[in-house]
């Protein structure tokens, strides 16, 4: 007897409804505090970091009954145009290859955060994608080989994967839940520049500057610092300006670069003072992106 070839309707794993749309969030994520303690000598860096999430960001549409496809659509989509290899596809090529089969499906990754920007949008993009493939398959998240997958595909992909706030060492995908912030009010700024992470990481000057603090996820944010925006700066004069602009606000309790940029972030002591402080910075500076939310 033929085998049925991986992918195909008859090799599912379970009886999920042909005539469903998939809706999964992927949020935004933010280095609260990021601090870069020595290089690998596999290439990567040891990282102590603390992950937090916005309400916001970007959304997979995955079609179980169509045909097999792939589109981004959204603001943002023209960032990826011509991009081969992208994250949701091989987030799904590697479920299925390494966790359990998957049906043909057509994805519409709907793009609302800017390329390259310092808050995970791709790698959160792919823990979207695995979330949904565990859903279609009946395996849990957590499952430990859908966080191997995770992990594989990138340094931020297991933290996007839980979605919660957490300290990450080693490069990031060894996690600790850390009591949050949720409700805090955010703005997260870009000035429309796309940073190389590659890059900006190879301006890392080497110096270890201290472990991240101890405490809760405030006092970890208050206390801690991002060793990559010096570097950053330096690749990108103009995400000094953003801090600069962002500092001035009135109601804010933390200005800090995410990741290795450009996105910088402010945290407020009120949505009122968001409000206000994002109204600020569009009426200054229409050019850049702003995004008003809270943390979750």
């Amino acid at each position: 007897m033929a085998k049925t070839p991986p992918g195909s309707r008859a090799s599912w794993p379970t009886d999920w409804p042909t005539d469903v749309t998939i809706v999964e969030r992927a949020p935004a994520k933010l280095n609260l505090a990021l601090h870069v303690r020595a290089r690998r000598e596999d290439g990567y860096h040891e990282l102590e970091t603390l992950f937090a999430f916005v309400e916001d960001g970007d959304e997979l549409r995955v079609d179980v009954a169509g045909e097999a496809g792939f589109t981004v659509t959204g603001p943002f989509a023209a960032g990826l145009a011509g991009e081969g290899g992208n994250l949701v596809l091989r987030a799904a090529a590697a479920f299925a290859r390494d966790v359990a089969p998957l049906p043909p499906l057509s994805i519409d990754l709907v793009k609302r955060l800017p390329v390259a920007s310092g808050i995970g949008g791709g790698s959160s993009d792919a823990a979207a994608m695995l979330r949904v493939a565990s859903r279609i398959a009946g395996i849990p998240a957590d499952d430990r080989r859908v966080h191997a997958v995770a992990a594989a595909l990138g340094s931020d992909v297991p933290a996007c994967l839980t979605g919660r706030t957490a300290l990450g060492i080693g490069r990031g995908e060894v996690l600790r839940p850390v009591s949050g912030l949720a409700g805090t009010p955010v703005l997260l700024v870009n000035p429309n520049v796309a940073v190389s992470t590659a890059r900006v990481f190879a301006a890392w000057d080497g110096v270890d500057r201290g472990a991240i603090p101890e405490g809760d996820a405030w006092s970890i944010a208050r206390d801690g610092r991002n060793d990559l925006a010096v570097p950053a700066k330096l690749i990108a004069p103009v995400i000094g300006e953003v801090i600069d602009a962002l500092d001035r606000l009135d109601g804010v309790t933390v200005v800090r670069m995410s990741g290795s940029g450009a996105t910088c972030f402010a945290l407020f002591d009120a949505g009122a003072a968001r409000e206000a402080g994002a109204a600020a910075i569009r009426g200054a500076y229409p050019g850049w992106w702003c995004l008003e939310t809270v943390l979750t």
